[in-house]
């Protein structure tokens, strides 16, 4: 963020106390601190400062923690009154949990694991990818990496390419 590239198409920026008080030029953006936004003197937990195309006076604001079970109350109350999803929508949002990191509950260890071995021995010359993986043995992502990281120390797979692996030799494959 330190590059005026990514910042500059950020219209809402939050600022919470800083310690430095360049840093609420490189939040906030350039010259923000000599026109009032001084984040480096909040004094008290919760205290923020939200910058954006409305707000264009400095003005503190302050938010409150909230336990976990304030905030599932809060979620139940208003459960009911979530607007329905156009079909679109619905399809990205069903994909976007558990299927596209690979449903774990369905898939044992075991299976998950001979699964892998199989898509890695069969893998191209170029590797499989990590989301293919996820897909073959029907496992999270995390799942997936521990288990490369695991062969990658026992030295029976190597990753060819970022996120790309195959076995190095189990007998079977010819590279």
């Amino acid at each position: 963020m330190g590059s005026g590239a990514v910042r500059s198409q950020m219209d809402v920026r939050v600022c919470l106390r800083v310690r430095e008080r360049r840093d609420v030029d490189l939040i906030l953006g350039q010259g923000m601190l000599a026109a009032g936004w001084a984040a480096d003197t909040l004094n008290a937990p919760g205290k923020f400062l939200v910058s954006t195309p409305e707000h264009t006076t400095p003005r503190r604001a302050r938010a409150y923690r909230l336990d976990d079970d304030t905030v599932a109350a809060i979620a139940a109350r208003h459960a009911p009154h979530r607007p329905e999803l156009d079909e679109l929508s619905q399809g990205a949002a069903d994909l976007s949990g558990d299927e596209e990191e690979g449903d774990s509950h369905e898939t044992s260890p075991d299976d998950a694991a001979a699964s892998l071995w199989a898509a890695l021995r069969d893998a191209p010359e170029h590797g499989r990818s990590v989301k293919d993986l996820m897909t073959a043995t029907g496992m999270g992502r995390s799942w997936v990496y521990a288990r490369l990281q695991e062969l990658a120390a026992a030295g029976a797979v190597t990753q060819v390419a970022r996120g790309r692996w195959f076995l190095v030799d189990d007998g079977t494959a010819s590279r």
